[in-house]
Parts: structure tokens; C-alpha cells; sequence
């Protein structure tokens, strides 16, 4: 069913925000064999933003990157073939976001920072956190799983069949109007979706190996079940879990929750802040 799948598909992390235009004042970097883009707003502590799967930085944190900037040096950031970045002959994989994270980190002479990711850009944290852990002071893993079983079977049934035009026009318009091929918009979905379908759980003790400070948030109609994010939580040792109300991305303030009357983005970067800026023994 036509409608089924977008739903499905708009869960993936997708949402943009409509009210924010693609930026050019951001840099490139030649990070793993793809030049990579990123930009730098603020000043204080590094603060690495991971967007969410078929997404860019201003699609999913246009609405609260200036807020965070106000306290840190925000350094946003698009992964492979999605935005302003370029791609490689090779399948996306959250291992390979990663080691491209922590180069990136390398080359702007970032010895460790905290990161936020959401969605596909949370699982990057994750593997971030598991691989490159010197890199990692505080992560913020927001709305991301990291087991097949943690969302709802019908999530991994819909990617079967999954098109382009299942992906809604205004996510094809926001990267189209930074990237103005279709064809490259095409490969973004494809690989999207290829990661998707190959998804493999990390083990427990997968997860039980992250040392860093962790602040988990899901909405409580997400993509992944409450259930699933307390279970997370309680594998990452003092790690702490809000779950607020709202739909996937809807406390970040994203295009399909861009409502300048939602109070949730405002409350999510309140909490961001106090997180990170809490000493770590009160993170435990």
C-alpha cells in the first residue's frame, strides 16, 4: 500500500524543515576518498551534529542548530551522499560514517568532542562511541535503535518495495535544492535503503562497551518502542532516557513538525545543555 510505505519511508529519519533553505557557507574536506561538507557555527565546547538518513544538517537540525551554537562549537556535518557531500563506489555503512566522523575530527584538529545524532545519524554515534571512543566525550543518540527487534516489524517490510516516489516531494525538493542532479538523488535513496535492508544488530555487549556519558531520547509514538530505548539505557552503564511526546524528529522541530507554536525543540535543547554541561559523574 502506497501510503504505508511513505509513512514507513518518512520514519527513516527524513523530515526536513521547511522553513530553512540549503546553506553555502560551509566547507569541504577530502575525508576517506569523498569530500565531505561541514560547517562550523558558534564557539565553546565541539559539539558534532550526525543528521538522519536522507537528510542534511538543516533538514534535521535547522531549527535548534542556532540555539546549541549559542553554548558550543557546532560542527555539522553531511555524511556520504547525502547533501552538499559526495559519495563513494561503495555501500553507506554506519562503520564507514564513522571513520569518516573521526577523520574529519582529525583533520579541523578536534582532539574529542560530544555528539549529537539523530536517527540514522544515532547509530553513527553509536558505532562512533564503540570505534573511535577517544574521539567521544557525551553522546546524545536520538531516536535511533540498534537491533532489528527494537521498531515494529512493518518498519523492515516496507523497504521491499520501496521507490523514490515514496519518498514525499518536499524531501526530494530540500536535496535537490542543494545537489541539482536526480540521479544522485536516486543513488541517496538506493543506498539509503540497501543499509536498511542489510541492518545487523549490535550485540549487547556491543552496546555494554560504550563508556561515554549517553543521553537516549525517543519520541513515544517513534520509530523505535519505549521498550526498546529503556532496554539501550540500561546497557549503557548510567546512561539517561527521556521519552517525550511526539512522532519521530517532532521534538527536534522537523519540517513535518515545524510549527513555531511546538514548545519541544525548545525543551530538547534545554535538557541537550544540561546534559553536557553536567560533570560527568552526575551523567552516571
Amino acid at each position: 500500500m502506497k501510503t504505508k510505505r511513505i509513512i514507513i519511508f518518512n520514519l527513516i529519519a527524513i523530515m526536513t524543515t521547511t522553513a530553512v533553505t540549503a546553506q553555502t557557507v560551509g566547507k569541504y574536506a577530502d575525508v576517506n576518498g569523498i569530500k565531505m561538507y561541514y560547517e562550523i557555527h558558534g564557539t565553546g565546547s565541539p559539539l558534532v551534529l550526525l543528521h538522519g538518513g536522507g537528510s542534511t544538517i538543516y533538514t534535521s537540525f535547522g531549527r535548534i542548530l542556532p540555539a546549541l551554537a549559542k553554548d558550543h562549537e557546532v560542527i555539522a556535518i553531511e555524511l556520504q551522499a547525502h547533501g552538499h557531500t559526495g559519495d563513494r563506489n561503495a555501500p553507506e555503512t554506519f562503520k564507514q560514517d564513522a571513520d569518516d566522523v573521526a577523520e574529519l575530527m582529525r583533520q579541523l584538529n578536534i582532539p574529542k568532542a560530544d555528539i549529537l545524532g539523530f536517527s540514522n545519524g544515532g547509530q553513527t554515534t553509536l558505532q562512533l562511541a564503540m570505534t573511535h571512543s577517544d574521539k567521544v566525550r557525551k553522546i546524545i543518540v536520538a531516536s535511533a535503535f540498534f537491533k532489528r527487534s527494537g521498531v515494529p516489524a512493518g518498519f523492515w517490510q516496507g523497504f521491499a518495495k520501496a521507490t523514490l516516489n515514496d519518498m514525499p516531494k518536499l524531501y526530494r525538493d530540500e536535496y535537490l535544492k542543494i545537489n541539482h542532479d536526480p540521479a544522485m538523488l536516486q543513488n541517496m535513496f538506493n543506498k539509503d535503503v540497501q543499509r536498511m535492508e542489510n541492518f545487523k544488530d549490535w550485540t549487547d555487549d556491543d552496546i555494554r562497551s560504550i563508556k561515554a556519558p549517553a543521553f537516549i531520547v525517543i519520541g513515544d509514538h517513534d520509530v523505535s518502542t519505549p521498550e526498546h530505548a529503556v532496554e539501550m539505557s540500561r546497557l549503557m552503564a548510567g546512561s539517561r532516557l527521556a521519552i517525550l511526546p511526539g512522532a519521530h524528529g517532532q521534538y527536534l522541530g522537523e519540517a513535518l513538525f515545524s510549527d513555531s507554536n511546538n514548545k519541544l525543540p525548545d525543551c530538547f535543547v534545554a535538557m541537550v545543555k544540561d546534559f553536557l554541561a553536567a560533570p560527568a559523574s552526575e551523567n552516571k
